[in-house]
């Protein structure tokens, strides 16, 4: 297995580029076709999420695996390869194992323990499936971390540690009230038809808002959202874009979350609605600290990745000003990713510069969109108040972690363990049919050339002399092969199929053609699960 991954994310990009380098759904398949002609990639899938894009690849070579899928992510996020580099995160065989299955269990979300991601890596599943990129491995691998993000919500109590996105956004806007005392007599106003709008929709009917208005560019959507909300006992109607404008005048709350690639509610338009005028930006002061060098591509381990930058709009004059990271090896990792858990740390500490309005707040608004649906000079109108994800992330970092989180971790750690030696053991199969069909057509030939030498036996004798020879093989084989694959389980093990080639003198060809066997096999299978 040469697993490889390569991404970015809220832990590790501000959103500023995060929401530059977000993929549509084009672009994700083009960056999959690509990635697939590139030399050192055999089978490639991209979870991209509105705070994660990741690409996942089989390849034979890590250097040339890390250079070519960094480029591949540049080139389609549109962000320059420079600009991106310090921002990216490398996990390669269990540590990206590790990586995809801790995403899958909430550990590595924004608001811990929350589900939603589970749907997103089943769409990335079915993307690779439907595009024929995914192969034998990384259908494996996401497969698994589906049941591995099942079991970790069953198991435990990761949901008591986390809240979806929407949940936690709009307890950020009670600021402290309890989230049904706050939506009483409130209406509301969601821009969006898709899956986190009509999350958003649905959970603010459940906390008891009055009314929700659903404005989609295209309005059967629309409809068949408050459709749905009114079946659900939420009263609730659906408008043009066009009105947008003018139901900001109405409501008390607006959610946003589409998937336009420029700002859907201005800052000009947010102070007309709420009758102000956008106040001036305050001075920012110079950054006095010298810069130094971001975090290297390629060699941010599991720890690194997990937490490396954070800071959210002001990350590079604060990690820059703590100095650079540890030199960046392979024995260094897990010293690079302390250094940068204790600057993500220091750096939520400080920042503590959400505007909350003054007076009474006319207009509550939660962005949930990357790229980011609502302008961030909304925080200068006065009466109105803007949770988007960047400030969810800052308040995030707060957020208690449940006890339930160690035991996740640790079947996230068994389930690695399981899946790598599920795979090593997986590698010396096509060897041991092989061997098998050898053994086969040995007993064969000796058969045939018994007949030719004793033609006066009848079936029955014919019958048991074949009979005892392939019993013959086979207990001489059995005991061999299930150790082997025993053996080839264990961390290291990969070389023992090379060995039992050697060993036999086995045509490398027939172990191929097992091998395309299997994995035709597998991915007709793998399919219809999804």
């Amino acid at each position: 297995m040469s697993l490889l991954v390569v991404g970015l994310s809220h832990r590790s990009a501000p959103v500023s580029v995060l929401e530059r380098a977000s993929l549509s759904a084009d672009a994700q398949a083009k960056l999959l076709h690509d990635t697939l002609a590139a030399e050192p990639a055999a089978e490639a899938a991209v979870l991209a999420t509105c705070n994660r894009i990741e690409l996942y690849a089989d390849v034979d070579k890590f250097h040339a695996g890390v250079a070519e899928l960094s480029t591949l992510l540049a080139q389609h996020s549109g962000v320059g390869l420079e600009e991106l580099t310090p921002y990216l995160y490398v996990h390669y065989e269990d540590r990206a194992v590790h990586h995809l299955f801790s995403v899958a269990c909430g550990l590595d979300s924004m608001v811990v323990g929350e589900g939603q991601i589970l749907g997103q890596i089943k769409d990335t599943l079915a993307l690779g499936q439907e595009l024929h990129t995914a192969g034998r491995l990384l259908n494996d691998l996401f497969q698994q971390a589906l049941r591995v993000g099942k079991r970790a919500h069953s198991e435990t109590g990761i949901d008591r540690a986390g809240q979806s996105l929407v949940t936690f956004g709009l307890e950020q806007l009670a600021a402290g009230a309890p989230v049904e005392d706050w939506a009483k007599g409130k209406r509301a106003l969601v821009i969006g038809a898709g899956s986190m709008s009509s999350l958003a929709a649905a959970t603010l009917g459940r906390i008891g808002i009055d009314e929700v208005v659903v404005a989609n560019r295209t309005h059967a959507r629309a409809e068949r959202l408050a459709e749905i909300l009114g079946e659900s006992g939420t009263a609730a109607r659906a408008v043009p874009m066009a009105d947008v404008a003018r139901e900001l005048t109405r409501v008390d709350v607006a959610v946003s979350c589409t998937g336009a690639t420029g700002l859907v509610l201005t800052g000009e338009a947010v102070a007309v609605a709420v009758g102000e005028s956008l106040a001036d930006p305050a001075p920012v002061a110079p950054a006095d600290a010298a810069v130094a060098p971001g975090c290297p591509v390629g060699f941010s381990g599991s720890a690194a990745a997990g937490a490396a930058v954070a800071g959210f709009g002001v990350v590079d004059e604060a990690l820059r000003a703590d100095g650079a990271a540890p030199a960046a090896d392979a024995d260094s990792l897990e010293l690079h990713g302390s250094w940068a858990e204790n600057t993500h740390r220091r750096i939520s500490r400080e920042r503590r510069d959400v505007p909350v309005p003054a007076g009474p707040v006319k207009l509550a608004l939660l962005d949930l969109a990357m790229p980011r649906d609502i302008d961030a000079a909304v925080h200068r109108v006065p009466g109105v108040r803007l949770v988007d994800i960047e400030s969810l992330a800052e308040a995030s970092a707060d957020a208690p972690m449940a006890a339930d989180v160690d035991r996740v971790r640790a079947i996230v750690s068994d389930e690695v363990a399981a899946f790598g030696a599920a795979q090593r053991a997986a590698h010396i199969t096509p060897t041991v049919v092989a061997l098998r069909a050898m053994a086969a057509e040995v007993v064969a030939g000796e058969v045939a050339r018994l007949e030719g030498r004793l033609p006066d036996l009848d079936d029955k004798q014919r019958s048991e002399v074949t009979q005892t020879v392939r019993r013959v093989v086979d207990k001489l084989l059995h005991a061999p092969t299930v150790r082997i694959k025993q053996l080839a389980a264990e961390p290291g093990g990969a070389g023992y199929a090379d060995a039992l080639r050697t060993l036999f003198d086995l045509d490398p060809e027939t172990v191929a053609a097992v091998s395309r066997a299997d994995l035709n096999d597998a991915d007709v299978k793998n399919r219809g699960r999804s």
